[in-house]
């Protein structure tokens, strides 16, 4: 059985989960607390070199980084397939996959995270508001009017949900549990996809399995209803 380690609310862990319960294959998830401490168990640094969320053991193997650990469960368990056969919709797949995690995550998401959750309440020091408002004003708005343009239909990339859906939407989760709302006025398309990519039973399942780590938090979890 494949073991999966890190913390529900990460976006990386997360896709990691999601694309094994996609897949339907049998795995245990392990919470590594405290990761955001800086204090992980004795064996962090054998599972994840890096020292990075999530990592992943199978038997005796193991591997850290959520796209290595999500394109080693494809090569495992080949369908239902997250990376399409076609040439051009792999490559669009693999596009949003980087995306998600280069910009979305990079630039709006963690500074996000950091300064709403991490500042205030772990690292007890006051949030950065001139990083938010810059975040929301100047940031935000570019990237997330990027997606609404490339949105056409159900999913990213075909007619089924694959590694774009799900890096994309886990950021989004959590950008809605730390308390920012998107605008559905202004991003109509992005809306909707968002909303029916976390109706899949995948993600679905997934959010059920982490809802009491998010509710200890005291994170807003009202989007999902």
């Amino acid at each position: 059985m494949i073991t999966i380690h890190g913390v529900p609310l990460s976006v990386h862990t997360r896709k990691a989960i999601v694309t094994a319960i996609l897949k339907k294959m049998d795995y245990k998830f392990e919470v590594v607390i405290p990761v955001i401490p800086d204090n992980p168990p004795p064996n962090w640094s054998t599972l994840s070199p890096t020292g990075l969320i999530p990592a992943m053991q199978d038997g005796d193997y193991t591997l850290a980084d959520s796209n290595a650990i999500c394109l080693y469960l494809e090569r495992k368990q080949p369908t239902p397939a997250v990376l399409p056969a076609d040439a051009k919709a792999y490559g669009r797949t693999l596009w949003f996959d980087a995306y998600a995690g280069g910009t979305i995550f990079r630039h709006v998401v963690h500074p996000l995270f950091h300064q709403t959750i991490v500042a205030p309440n772990i690292r007890k020091v006051p949030s950065d508001k001139a990083v938010i408002d810059d975040v929301l004003d100047n940031v935000q708005p570019k990237i997330f009017g990027y997606l609404e343009s490339q949105i056409d239909g159900k999913f990213l990339v075909g007619n089924a949900m694959t590694l774009a859906d799900i890096a994309i939407a886990s950021n989004f989760i959590v950008y809605q549990y730390i308390g920012y709302k998107l605008d559905d006025a202004a991003y109509p398309k992005l809306s909707r996809y968002l909303r029916g990519i976390a109706g899949q039973d995948a993600f679905r399942k997934a959010l059920e399995d982490e809802k009491p780590f998010v509710a200890n938090m005291g994170l807003d979890r009202s989007f999902l209803d």
